[in-house]
């Protein structure tokens, strides 16, 4: 078995309770670890893999072999990574001009939907540019959007004043001169959370259906060792098991879908019924 995971500890859990059944596995070291996502999804370059979830649930659209298991890797605030250098705020960004890496890039899909359901803004009447594709092929941007020139970057066309706005969550420059276009953001990001009663999560794991089925009982102690760890994380940023994964996961693909990310709904049973079917478990093994 091959995996990738980000986080040193996750990984190590992982690749210990793999080698206690027996199963000969090895850690690929792909950094930054979006990177993987590409061949995970594409060509099951790997059997296990961290991605981000809006990269996982676009997989299942297009019908790719994978499934998820779910463990969250990574999950964080996102109303802070909508940014801006003027005296522009977020009730200005209808009819605006905003830049984001990718259209299908989970933060993006995230701050989108807050901007509707938060703040009433009509995306089609923004300026979008990204300046990269997706990780799964046959995925296409809305015919809304349009693509930065070739060689451009996100930063610089920000930094130097070619676009009102930035979505930017890693990416984001080091410079004073920036600030969050939503005010307070941390504490609407607090308030969000309170209210939903979930973090919106970024990344996740995902399984080729190949290695669901031929390493189930390796895979599964996989997830159990991962998610010992997550446990530890506070706050609960990191939830484990798919009904602590119903309600970030289940709003994060009617965003994306209300966006043009998906190719077509994705409902929440259906991940859960394709994992369990994969690793010949019930829901209550994957804490459903």
């Amino acid at each position: 078995m091959k995996l990738v995971v980000g986080r040193d500890d996750l990984a190590e859990a992982a690749l210990g309770a793999v080698s206690q059944r027996g199963t000969a596995v090895e850690r690929v070291d792909v950094k930054p670890v979006h990177k993987a996502s590409r061949g995970f999804v594409n060509d099951q370059a790997v059997d296990l893999c961290e991605l981000a979830v809006v990269t996982l649930l676009q997989a299942v659209a297009l019908g790719k072999p994978v499934v998820l298991l779910p463990v969250t890797t990574l999950g964080r605030t996102q109303h802070q990574t909508l940014v801006t250098m003027g005296d522009l705020t977020v009730a200005d960004v209808g009819g605006r001009s905003v830049g984001i890496r990718s259209w299908s890039q989970t933060t993006g899909v995230w701050v989108r939907g807050f901007l509707t359901e938060q703040y009433g803004v009509d995306l089609r009447s923004v300026d979008w540019t990204v300046y990269e594709g997706g990780h799964v092929d046959g995925h296409q941007d809305p015919s809304w959007v349009h693509r930065a020139p070739e060689g451009a970057r996100l930063q610089a066309d920000f930094l130097e004043g070619r676009l009102d706005f930035g979505v930017m969550g890693n990416e984001l420059p080091d410079d004073d001169r920036i600030r969050t276009a939503i005010p307070d953001a941390r504490e609407v990001a607090e308030q969000w959370t309170k209210e939903r009663g979930f973090l919106p999560l970024n990344h996740v794991v995902g399984v080729t259906a190949e290695a669901a089925a031929e390493h189930s009982a390796a895979i599964l102690a996989a997830y159990d060792a991962m998610g010992e760890v997550a446990a530890k994380d506070p706050g609960g940023t990191n939830p484990v098991g798919f009904e602590a994964l119903r309600g970030p996961v289940s709003l994060a693909a009617r965003y994306a879908r209300e966006q043009e990310v998906l190719s077509r709904p994705v409902e929440f049973d259906e991940l859960l019924e394709q994992s369990c079917a994969a690793l010949g478990v019930t829901p209550a093994r994957l804490g459903g």
